[in-house]
C-alpha cells in the first residue's frame, strides 16, 4: 500500500527528492483558551484536500505537478516550548534541501517555530500576519510560546505587517507599529490598503495565516471567531499581489477548528492552500523568466 499523498497526488508529485514544496502538518492544540479542536485541523483540511479539483482556473495551472512532499506531522505535545523547538528544527532541516516549506497547524503558537527558522535563513525577512487578533503578548498564562504571543519575537527581529486585526488587549498596542497595522475597520473604507501594505513589505516575506482573518460567515470553524472579517475574493486579490510583487518564502495557515457538521471551512481552508501555491508557482516562474529574458 502506498504512503498517504498531499490531495491524493500520484507518488510521482510526492517524493520529497523530487518536489518543490514541502507541507509539514502540525496538530497542536496545546494553549489554546476557548474552543478546543486545532490539532484536529490538519486532519480535515489534508481530507478535504483529497476531494478538491487539481486544476486552478484562474491561473491555468495544475500546482501539485511541481511536487508536494507531505512531511511526517510534528507529534511533540510535551509543552509549548517543545512543541516551538520541534517546528523550529524540522522547518529549518526543510528550507536546507531548498524546498518551498509550507505548515499547517494547529493552533497559532505553532508560527513561533516556523517564523523563527525562516528568519534565520532570509535576510531582511518581513513577516505578513492575517489574522483577526493581534497576538503580541509577551507572554501569556506563564508562557512566552502561547498563541496569544504568535508574532510577539516577530515584531521585535522581523518588519511586522498585520493585516485585518479587530481584537487585542490594550496591554498589544505597546508592541505594536500602529502604522504597519492594518485594522478590519479601516480597511472596509481604505481603498489603497493592499498597496500600501505591500509597499512596506520588504523583498523577503513570511505570510502567516490564522484562519479566523475570514468572517465567519464564510469560514466558522477557527478556534476564535471574530465578526468583521475578510471575503474570500478579498483575500485571494491580496495573496495574489504579494506573491506577484514579493519573493513569498514560505507560509504557514493555523487555527482550522473543524466541525464535522459544518465541512465548508475544511475545504475553503483546502482551497487556499492550494490556491497560494498557484500564486507561488505561476509569480515566482514568470519573474526567473523574465530574469533569464533580461
Amino acid at each position: 500500500m502506498s504512503k498517504k499523498t498531499y490531495a491524493g497526488i500520484p507518488d510521482k508529485y510526492a517524493r520529497l527528492e523530487d518536489a518543490r514544496v514541502v507541507l509539514i502538518p502540525v496538530p497542536y492544540d496545546g494553549t489554546s483558551t476557548w474552543r478546543k479542536g486545532a490539532d484536529k485541523g490538519p486532519e480535515a483540511f489534508l481530507h478535504a484536500s483529497e476531494n478538491m479539483e487539481l486544476f486552478d482556473i484562474e491561473t491555468r495551472s495544475e500546482p501539485y505537478r511541481k511536487g508536494v512532499y507531505l512531511a511526517p506531522p510534528v507529534s511533540e505535545n510535551n509543552s509549548p516550548e517543545k512543541m516551538v523547538e520541534a517546528v523550529h528544527k524540522i522547518t529549518k532541516n526543510y528550507i536546507k534541501q531548498d524546498k518551498f516549506v509550507t505548515l499547517f497547524g494547529g493552533e497559532h503558537s505553532i508560527s513561533i517555530g516556523s517564523i523563527r527558522a525562516f528568519n534565520e535563513s532570509f535576510s531582511d525577512l518581513t513577516v505578513l500576519q492575517i489574522d483577526a487578533h493581534a497576538d503580541l503578548r509577551p507572554s501569556y498564562e506563564g508562557s512566552t510560546c502561547n498563541h496569544a504571543c504568535a508574532v510577539y519575537e516577530a515584531s521585535k527581529n522581523t518588519k511586522l505587517i498585520q493585516v485585518g486585526i479587530r481584537s487585542m488587549d490594550i496591554s498589544e498596542l505597546e508592541h505594536m507599529t500602529e502604522d504597519q497595522v492594518y485594522f478590519a475597520h479601516k480597511m472596509v473604507s481604505d481603498e489603497d490598503w493592499m498597496d500600501d501594505s505591500i509597499n512596506q513589505m520588504t523583498e523577503n516575506v513570511f505570510i502567516t495565516i490564522d484562519l479566523d482573518a475570514f468572517d465567519p460567515s464564510v469560514l466558522p470553524s477557527t478556534g476564535t471567531p471574530e465578526p468583521g472579517g475578510m471575503l474570500w475574493y478579498e483575500m485571494t486579490e491580496y495573496l495574489k499581489e504579494v506573491f506577484k510583487k514579493k519573493n513569498v518564502v514560505g507560509f504557514d495557515i493555523v487555527e482550522l477548528c473543524p466541525n464535522p457538521a459544518e465541512p465548508s471551512s475544511d475545504f475553503l481552508a483546502a482551497k487556499l492552500y492550494y490556491k497560494m501555491l498557484a500564486y507561488k508557482f505561476k509569480y515566482t516562474d514568470q519573474n526567473n523568466q523574465e530574469d533569464d529574458e533580461e
